[in-house]
């Protein structure tokens, strides 16, 4: 028997924004309780630190090159004056030329909804999905009262937006016949923060931990988690959670300033771990044991040819750029040597005030590549052909620079970059921007 399949894609959870990965702040039981169901990656990554490109990549399996969508809307991002080079033209839609998750599953006899956030066109239906509750090319809500703005979804009993997508969500699971994929994208945590009024006691009244101490987010994360918790009681009402494949994590890290990561730099938009990493964990009781812990690096892109492998789907004629992890989910091994790759030829502006988090005071990004190989992370910017090299096992919050102590850790894994480059065939921006301002 097909299993069903759940995605869980957390809107900005950071990776210690569930106590699972041990916040003592915010308080997730029904998340950390399935979490225990199943194997959690202590180093698992979105393959972008934003929103649309990290979503095009889950849905399709391919770094960012393969598809285009490198940031969320314009990729001149910040005063012109202070970009040096011309960024590389965003791709706001994901095409229809790539046969993305849901198509494959729906080619394969599964009934498709898709929940939530969806902020890769217009109308997920015509992307492989049989239904569409409140998923469009918006990427945050106006508001997660109503009216919502420019979320369309019909009215139910539920008024709190997350709450409303759930209750429409179980209504789905109600009525769908075996085997289904549910797209579960909540807007959620996403801002606008807009506190659940009665949970707001709860986190005032509580001290704060690692820089984590916002009540009104908190209560947004609490108000997630109990939509969770339904989620997972009517999958067990159903009597179908023992073949249900739970696939859970976030798009990209917190939004610095309203939740942070300890030890780890940065947030939302970066590159450094704290903009990338993310709570991440696999749940099929029938072949994946409870209680597992890997420290595996894994990508959002290995969700796809995973749940392609549990559904017993072949020849998909798809060339993916991750991995398929069913032998680390069933212990069969213990390693997966690959390098790991991030590219983002686009500036991002900075959203606060800088506390050397990012790399300066203007941009949250700047156009450049990264790669990480076992606990080496190289980053290289294409302004100044500028390097940072770290060793994450050592370093976890990227604060001591290896670049010109280790140089032939440095150019072993420029190698790798440079070949990645010509593989994927990688934009590179080189064109000087006449608008540019050199600072003295």
């Amino acid at each position: 028997m097909k299993p069903n399949i759940i995605i869980i894609n957390v809107d900005d959870m950071g990776w210690k924004d569930v106590g699972f990965m041990g916040s003592e702040y915010y308080e997730t039981p029904n998340i950390d309780g399935l979490a225990s169901q199943g194997m959690i990656f202590t180093n698992g990554y979105a393959s972008a630190s934003n929103c649309a490109p990290s979503r095009a990549c889950l849905m399709t399996g391919q770094w960012t090159p393969r598809h285009g969508v490198y940031t969320v809307n314009s990729s001149e991002r910040g005063k012109a004056k202070d970009r040096k080079l011309i960024p590389t033209k965003n791709t706001h839609t994901l095409g229809k030329e790539h046969r993305i998750l849901p198509i494959v599953l729906q080619e394969n006899g599964y009934t498709n909804c898709h929940a939530g956030k969806w902020h890769l066109s217009k109308n997920p239906l015509e992307y492989g999905f049989d239904v569409n509750i409140g998923g469009g090319h918006n990427g945050l809500p106006k508001s997660y009262l109503p009216p919502y703005g420019n979320v369309k979804i019909e009215d139910g009993k539920a008024a709190y937006l997350t709450d409303l997508i759930m209750e429409k969500a179980l209504g789905f699971l109600d009525t769908v016949q075996k085997p289904f994929f549910l797209n579960y994208s909540p807007y959620a945590v996403h801002v606008p923060i807009m506190p659940v009024d009665s949970l707001l006691p709860i986190y005032r009244n509580k001290t704060s931990w690692e820089g984590q101490g916002n009540a009104e987010y908190a209560t947004m994360v609490d108000n997630l988690d109990r939509n969770i918790g339904l989620l997972i009681q009517k999958l067990r009402e159903k009597h179908v959670f023992e073949n249900t494949m739970l696939v859970f994590t976030s798009d990209n890290g917190g939004l610095y300033g309203v939740t942070k990561q300890k030890p780890l730099r940065a947030g939302k938009g970066s590159y450094y771990e704290g903009g990338i990493r993310e709570p991440f964990f696999f749940v099929l009781k029938e072949k994946i044991k409870p209680n597992g812990k890997s420290d595996i690096p894994i990508s959002n892109l290995d969700i796809f040819p995973t749940i392609l492998e549990y559904a017993g789907i072949q020849n998909t004629s798809i060339t993916f750029d991750g991995a398929n992890l069913s032998d680390v989910l069933e212990k069969k091994i213990k390693t997966l040597e690959r390098p790991l790759f991030w590219h983002f030829p686009i500036y991002l502006q900075a959203y606060n005030v800088n506390d050397n988090e990012t790399r300066d005071s203007l941009f949250r990004t700047r156009p450049g590549s990264v790669v990480r190989q076992g606990d080496w992370k190289l980053h290289y910017y294409f302004e100044d052909n500028g390097m940072e090299l770290y060793n994450l096992a050592e370093d976890i919050g990227e604060r001591n620079n290896l670049a010109e102590t280790h140089p032939e850790k440095r150019e072993e894994l420029l190698r790798l970059l440079k070949n990645w480059w010509e593989e994927t065939n990688a934009p590179i921006p080189t064109e000087l921007n006449p608008e540019y301002i050199e600072k003295l």
